[in-house]
């Protein structure tokens, strides 16, 4: 499997829930995370203060939030390659936490 390397320039927060990516290569993404922010780790990015702290990390060049929080940058680049199998890993982390299943569930707090 080909693998590219992107690495990310600028991030911005536009909306909510929503960054505008910059890539090395000059390629501009805006992605709505909202859809995708379930489960222990990601679902933490709906508090809109957390959120707006995101970063490009000077070392691995993705975008990072204080959580730990972050993706892989060739998935950024190519999103709307991805965002489906993101959208249908979020809709089952978000029954495994109605379940009462996993990490971060009301059975665990």
């Amino acid at each position: 499997m080909n693998h590219e390397i992107h690495t990310i320039t600028s991030v911005q927060v536009v909306g909510p829930w929503t960054l505008r990516i910059v890539f090395g290569d000059g390629i501009e993404r805006v992605i709505d995370f909202g859809p995708v922010l379930v489960g222990e780790l990601y679902g933490s990015l709906r508090d809109e203060a957390l959120f707006k702290q995101v970063r490009v990390d000077p070392e691995i060049r993705t975008v990072v939030w204080p959580n730990g929080a972050d993706f892989d940058p060739a998935t950024l680049h190519d999103w709307p390659d991805y965002e489906p199998q993101w959208r249908a890993r979020a809709l089952s982390w978000a029954r495994v936490a109605e379940d009462g299943e996993g990490y971060g569930t009301k059975q665990e707090q």
